[in-house]
């Protein structure tokens, strides 16, 4: 990231906003274009973490992911539905994490149409050593209070939860 601005750009655009009419519409543009530009902040930190382990979030997503599971393994469309991703994004992952030698695919043993995707040792002491450092270095210093992280929580399961992600 390069100087901080002198002044904050979104409070700007919320301004130009209300000047040219669109008053009632400037403080949620405000506040979505915040979220976008705190995910791009967010993100660029958890990528600068995960880089030196040659992962992506992505990857590092799956990786963790299996690592939760029980026996270390999930199907891929499975895979796909938790991450909340496109099965093309999964078997991509996939891809570069078993030319890693970090996962392997397998058949799965009663759904001949089914593949499982499992951790090697490999993967699961990798995805401990990056999660170790994604605590250390983003998730435990966050740069939000706990207050607001509670608050952040409630809000954006709210939204997403309205948005149809999930149900109760």
């Amino acid at each position: 990231m390069g100087s901080p601005l002198p002044r904050d750009p979104i409070a700007d655009a919320q301004r130009n906003w209300e000047r040219h009419g669109w008053g009632e519409v400037a403080a949620p543009m405000a506040a979505i274009t915040a979220i976008m530009r705190t995910q791009q902040i967010l993100l660029a930190r958890i990528e600068g973490v995960l880089k030196p382990f040659g992962l992506t979030f992505a990857r590092y997503e799956l990786l963790a992911l299996l690592s939760f599971a029980r026996s270390g393994a999930l199907p891929m469309n499975k895979a796909s539905a938790l991450l909340q991703v496109h099965p093309t994004s999964v078997t991509n992952a996939v891809d570069r994490l078993e030319k890693a030698a970090l996962v392997v695919r397998s058949p799965h043993p009663t759904d001949g149409r089914t593949t499982l995707i499992e951790l090697t040792s490999e993967g699961r002491t990798l995805a401990k050593r990056a999660t170790t450092a994604l605590n250390n270095e983003v998730f435990g210093q966050s740069g939000f209070g706990n207050e607001d992280v509670e608050h952040l929580i409630r809000v954006l399961g709210d939204f997403r939860k309205a948005a149809g992600d999930f149900t109760d």
